[in-house]
């Protein structure tokens, strides 16, 4: 079964995270939450909390099998982190599964990681994806080729999560 690291702080999008990480576990899968530090507990935009398993100067992207991240504003804060833009751009220079909803593209922009991909993504960051180089389609889930699956808000995450679990 997958190891699916997740990148993720305060201010997430609640159910971004929280409908396909039990998806995935209910697949048989293992999420491990990443964040700065471990063991601390982040809340959600509308008081999801999540404990944080590992920090992510404690990890590597070749001790998991797939990436989630979750929106809301939780990419926008950890873009402004280094160590969570190589994380995020080592999957994809890997070509392992990457699942992006919402904002969550927004970390593989700053990671200069969507260039020439078929993408989606909430609409306000539509022109920042175009401007990475992203191939737009305003649709509830594109799946570029078996690595990148993205869908755009809470009501895409049927699909999305039906496309993660076919790649997974």
């Amino acid at each position: 079964m997958s190891k699916v690291a997740t990148l993720i702080t305060d201010q997430f999008e609640d159910v971004e995270f929280t409908e396909p990480a039990v998806a995935i576990r209910g697949a048989g899968h293992e999420v491990i939450t990443i964040e700065k530090e471990a063991g601390k507990t982040i809340t959600g935009k509308h008081g999801e909390e999540v404990n944080i398993d590992q920090a992510i100067d404690d990890v590597k992207p070749e001790d998991f099998d797939a990436l989630l991240i979750p929106g809301g504003f939780s990419p926008d804060l950890l873009r402004d982190d280094e160590r969570f833009v190589s994380f995020a751009k080592s999957f994809m220079d890997a070509k392992k599964p990457v699942f992006a909803i919402c904002h969550g593209p927004q970390l593989l922009i700053t990671a200069k990681a969507l260039e020439g991909r078929h993408a989606t993504g909430y609409k306000s960051i539509r022109v920042d994806m175009e401007y990475a180089g992203a191939q737009f389609e305003d649709r509830e889930v594109v799946v570029c080729g078996d690595q990148l699956v993205t869908s755009r808000t809470p009501d895409d995450i049927p699909a999305f999560n039906e496309a993660l679990l076919k790649l997974l």
